[in-house]
C-alpha cells in the first residue's frame, strides 16, 4: 500500500468505528461486547440482577424465574445468552444484551444445576426429581436425550456433580449409587453412558480441574473423595484422602460444602474438609495430602483468585457472616472480613483485582479489592446467593 492510500485509510478507520449508520442512514447504538457482564441470583423474587463487573454497577433486573432456592448459571461461548437451573425444575434462557427471557422449559420436578458442552450447542440438567440428566440444544432448548439414573429395577439416584468435560461430554455422580456417569454426546443421536460403580459412598458433589483431565466426588458417607483420571481408559474411580479426619471427633455439618468452588493454585488443590474448620492442601501430582489450613468455621466455598496467590473461604452458621483470606505460598489466614449476614458466594472478576461476595440477609454484594481488602462498591439487591460471570464462559467445568 502507497503511504498517501495507508493515511487515507488510517484516518477513517476511526469514523467507521465510531459512527455506524442504519440503511435509512439514521445513526445505530454501538455494539456491545458481554465480557464485563455476569448475573447476580435474586433468590427470594426469582429474578436475576444484570450486572457490569468493570463499571460495579446494576444495569437491569430479569424476572419470572421461578424457584432460585438452588440456582446454578452456565453461558453460552459468546457471554450472550445466561441458562439459569432452578430449583422447580425450569431451565431458562436469558439473553443478557437484549435483558430478557428468551425460551424457558420446566424440564424436572427439582433440579439442582446445569453445565454446557465443550463445543456450546448443549445444555444438561441434573436432576434430583426424577433422578438423571436431561441434555438440551443450546439454541431452542428442544429435548437431545433424556438419561435417567436408574442405578436398578424402579430405583433412580439423585444426580449431582454434573460437569462438561473435554469430547462434547457429561460427567455426574450419582448420590444414591455410589457412582459415576459419564454421558458421550459426541453424536447426539446416539448418547453413550459409562457407568463407574462402587466408587465410595454418597457422593455429594464434584468438580473438574482446569485441564479437564480429573473429576474429583467429595464423600458424604465416609472420609475421602473419589478421583476419575479422564485420560486413563477405561475409567475407574480412585480413593484419595481416605480417613482424612481419622481419630477426630466428628462434628455436625450445618452446611454441605459446594465443591464446584474447590480451589486448584498452582500445583495444589485447597478442598474444604467435610465438618471441620479446616481447609486441606492436596498436591495435585500425587494426589496426597501435603497440610491444612485453620479457618473460622465449616467451609462452604473455597475458591483461588484467578492467579492463585490467594484463596477465599467462606463459611457455615455460625459462621457466615465471615470471609477468610488464604496466602498460598505461606499457607496462613491473612485476613478475615465480615461483608455482611449470610455470605453465600464469591466470585472473582476475570483476572482478579476485585472479589463480589453476596450477602443474603444484608440485602446487598460487595465488592472487594483483593489487594487492599477495601470495598470498592456495594449494590442493593434482594436476597442475593449466587454470583455468576461470563468469563465462566471459557472455562471447564464452570
Amino acid at each position: 500500500m502507497k503511504r498517501r492510500q495507508w493515511l487515507t485509510a488510517a484516518a477513517a478507520a476511526p469514523v467507521l468505528s465510531a459512527c455506524a449508520a442504519a440503511p435509512d442512514g439514521g445513526k445505530v447504538a454501538a455494539p456491545a461486547g458481554t465480557g464485563d457482564l455476569g448475573v447476580v441470583v435474586e433468590r427470594a423474587r426469582g429474578s436475576l440482577l444484570l450486572v457490569n463487573t468493570s463499571t460495579r454497577a446494576a444495569l437491569a433486573r430479569v424476572d419470572g424465574l421461578g424457584d432460585l432456592s438452588h440456582a446454578s448459571v452456565v453461558f453460552s461461548r459468546d457471554g450472550g445468552t445466561a441458562y439459569v437451573f432452578g430449583r422447580d425444575g425450569a431451565l431458562t434462557q436469558v439473553n443478557l444484551l437484549e435483558r430478557r427471557i428468551e425460551r424457558r422449559v420446566v424440564q424436572a420436578g427439582n433440579s439442582i444445576g446445569g453445565a454446557i458442552s465443550q463445543d456450546g450447542t448443549l445444555v444438561a440438567a441434573q436432576n434430583y426429581t426424577p433422578g438423571g440428566v436431561k441434555v438440551f440444544d443450546a439454541r431452542t432448548l428442544e429435548l437431545v436425550a433424556d438419561i435417567p439414573a436408574e442405578y436398578a429395577p424402579g430405583k433412580r439416584s439423585r444426580v449431582v456433580g454434573l460437569a462438561d468435560v473435554p469430547g462434547n461430554r457429561f460427567i455426574f455422580a450419582l448420590f444414591d449409587a455410589d457412582a459415576i456417569w459419564v454421558a458421550d454426546l459426541s453424536d447426539r443421536a446416539r448418547p453413550a453412558v459409562t457407568r463407574i460403580d462402587a466408587i465410595g459412598r454418597q457422593p455429594y458433589d464434584a468438580l473438574v480441574t482446569p485441564d479437564g483431565r480429573h473429576y474429583i466426588a467429595g464423600l458424604f458417607g465416609e472420609d475421602g473423595l473419589a478421583l476419575v483420571d479422564l485420560w486413563d481408559e477405561p475409567w475407574r474411580a480412585r480413593r484419595i484422602l481416605a480417613g482424612y479426619g481419622r481419630g477426630e471427633q466428628p462434628l455436625p455439618v450445618y452446611k454441605m460444602p459446594h465443591l464446584r468452588g474447590w480451589a486448584v493454585a498452582g500445583r495444589h488443590a485447597y478442598l474444604p474438609a467435610i465438618g471441620r474448620h479446616e481447609v486441606l492442601v492436596v498436591d495435585t501430582a500425587s494426589w496426597q495430602e501435603v497440610g491444612r489450613v485453620a479457618v473460622a468455621g465449616q467451609p462452604v466455598f473455597v475458591m483461588a483468585r484467578p492467579d492463585g496467590r490467594q484463596v477465599w473461604v467462606n463459611f457455615a452458621v455460625p459462621d457466615y457472616d465471615r470471609v477468610q483470606v488464604i496466602d498460598t505460598p505461606t499457607r496462613k489466614v491473612v485476613r478475615t472480613l465480615e461483608p455482611g449476614r449470610a455470605v453465600l458466594h464469591m466470585e472473582f472478576t476475570p483476572r482478579g483485582e476485585a472479589v463480589w461476595i453476596s450477602s443474603r440477609d444484608a440485602n446487598r454484594v460487595s465488592v472487594v479489592d483483593t489487594q487492599r481488602f477495601t470495598t470498592l462498591a456495594t449494590l442493593d439487591a434482594d436476597a442475593p446467593s449466587g454470583i455468576f460471570f461470563t468469563s465462566r464462559a471459557a472455562r471447564m467445568g464452570f
